[in-house]
């Protein structure tokens, strides 16, 4: 049996060459990963709601660029931190102002947002900004309303009260949605509230130092001469609330450059025109009879024209008079009344010294019976005694005098209400029975019902002798006038033979005369009498009533 030859072999063995290529597969595979792997960033959040490693997806303009590798919590349990890596081109993406949110489907005042979120799940949304290169990021609990790539004003607005405004409300300008709402703080005074809106192109180039802005939220009910208006700016503005605002024309236009300025939120439209009257003067009236329902802001009118607002209204004792008085402050807006179409030269104390001369006096007057509410009116009653408090106050005094107001009114009433009462209208009422029962014994007795019968008998007996004298006076008229122009033609025949009697019968003796005039009374008795037969058989209650007056039916 031959034994095995060992022999040795120079150089490396061929064993090595495997793990060796595998070593730099290996690291070519490690350094190829490396290169190719985008960058680890990590962003925290509230709450992981909707967050899940491995599922959830970093997300731009509905593209995937990432994807979220693990969540955990801080190292104060505080906040959740997402890592997630991204894809290697989306580096930068990674800015100081760069933003990331949570879509998940939400409602708000810009309408429903993030359905697909219920098919697809909730995905991390970036809004790439600029500025140095960070890994680390705060998230957004809210997606933003305006992002980087939109063109407009960031501005800044002060409220007393925030209302129905909220975080995407509308901007308007004319009635066309020009911005939305930010968000919304509390001031540093802790007494009004800053609203941080943002106005889009082209209409962020409306916007100046003295652009107007106004609360457009609810209706305007507003009700006038003309009827009852009710007036909205949008739909949308009266559910989720709204602001709409106004630049003035462009020769009062303002500075473009609005950067720190803070702008004023106005009430409503009428609130801006209401303090654009920078003049104001303060005057005291003093008061004996109630002005319940006169309150704080309400007008001051001058022959219906408002031209001020009441400040303030007290009580004050006179201890001098042991009485009460009532001091109500108004401020008068002197830029309201123009002199013959111009501004006033004079100072306004001047010719509102003037005025009381002359005799302006102020009243209390009932602006509105359903409500109560009052209003101070001023109008010149030159006839007026000038009563004037004088307690020395800073505000120069008005003389007042006493107006009609819902009190007065209602003492009126009252007063006629007690007189009223006073009347016994239980013996008026027994009174007026007795009468009635008076009267309709009168008109159903026996006796009245014979009288009536009786003179219907008269009546018809009367008709008879009328109608009876009527037929024949006629005829002996014309038989009268027949004789006497007979007898005048027999005298005109014997005139020649008979001087005596033609010296009787002459045209100017009396005897003709007489005749003659008998003969026309008989004709207008005859007549008259047809005349009344007429009437009668027209009105027979004539002879009980008397004739009517003319014109009467």
């Amino acid at each position: 049996m031959n034994e095995p030859v060992v022999q040795e072999r120079s150089g490396p063995s061929l064993i090595w060459l495997i793990p060796i290529l595998t070593a730099l597969i290996g690291g070519w595979l490690i350094v190829h990963t490396m290169t190719d792997q985008g960058p680890l960033v990590t962003v925290t959040f509230r709450t992981a709601d909707g967050i899940e490693a491995d599922k959830t997806r970093i997300k731009y303009k509905s593209l995937n660029i990432g994807m979220v590798e693990s969540v955990s919590f801080s190292p104060d349990f505080s906040r959740v931190e997402v890592r997630a890596r991204l894809n290697k081109d989306a580096d930068q993406f990674l800015r100081r102002d760069t933003r990331f949110w949570v879509v998940r489907p939400t409602l708000s005042a810009r309408g429903i947002s993030g359905l697909g979120t219920l098919l697809s799940g909730t995905y991390i949304e970036i809004d790439p900004g600029q500025g140095a290169p960070q890994s680390l990021f705060v998230g957004l609990e809210s997606p933003p309303v305006v992002h980087s790539a939109m063109e407009g004003k960031q501005i800044t607005l002060m409220a007393h009260q925030l209302g129905s405004i909220d975080r995407g409300s509308p901007i308007h300008y004319q009635g066309i949605i020009a911005g939305e709402v930010l968000g919304y703080e509390m001031a540093s005074d802790y007494r009004n509230m800053l609203i941080h809106a943002f106005v889009k192109a082209p209409y962020d180039g409306l916007v100046r130092s003295n652009t107007r802005f106004w609360s457009a939220s609810g209706i305007d009910l507003s009700l006038s001469p003309d009827g009852l208006r009710v007036k909205t700016e949008s739909l949308q503005a009266l559910l989720f609330g709204g602001i709409a605002f106004d630049t003035p024309d462009p020769q009062d236009a303002g500075v473009e450059n609005i950067d720190g300025l803070v702008f004023t939120l106005y009430d409503d439209l009428k609130s801006i025109k209401e303090q654009s009257y920078a003049s104001k003067i303060r005057f005291v009236l003093f008061f004996e009879d109630s002005v319940r329902g006169l309150t704080v802001g309400a007008p001051v009118e001058f022959k219906g024209i408002k031209v001020g607002a009441v400040v303030n209204v007290s009580l004050e004792y006179d201890e001098r008079g042991s009485a009460f008085r009532i001091p109500v402050v108004i401020e008068i807006e002197p830029e309201r009344i123009v002199e013959r179409g111009k501004r006033m030269k004079r100072a306004p104390k001047e010719v509102f010294q003037d005025l009381v001369k002359r005799g302006l006096r102020a009243r209390v007057q009932s602006g509105n019976m359903l409500t109560g509410q009052l209003y101070v009116d001023l109008d010149m009653q030159p006839n007026a005694p000038l009563r004037l408090a004088k307690s020395g106050r800073a505000e120069p005094e008005l003389p007042t005098v006493r107006g009609v107001g819902l009190d007065q009114i209602m003492a009126i009433a009252t007063n006629i209400v007690e007189k009223v009462d006073k009347v016994d209208f239980v013996a008026m009422g027994v009174e007026l029975q007795g009468t009635l029962k008076g009267a309709n014994a009168f008109v159903n007795g026996l006796k009245l019902q014979g009288a009536v019968t009786d003179l219907a008998a008269s009546l018809a007996s009367l008709r008879g002798i009328l109608r009876t004298v009527d037929n024949r006076a006629e005829p002996i008229a014309a038989n009268l006038e027949q004789a006497l122009a007979v007898a005048r033609e027999a005298l005109e025949k014997s005139k020649g033979t008979m001087t005596l009697v033609d010296g009787i019968l002459a045209a100017e003796s009396p005897l003709h005369h007489n005749a003659v005039r008998l003969t026309q009374e008989l004709a207008a008795t005859a007549r008259s009498l047809r005349s009344l037969v007429e009437m009668l058989e027209r009105n027979p209650q004539s002879l009980l009533l008397g004739k009517k007056p003319t014109g009467e039916p």
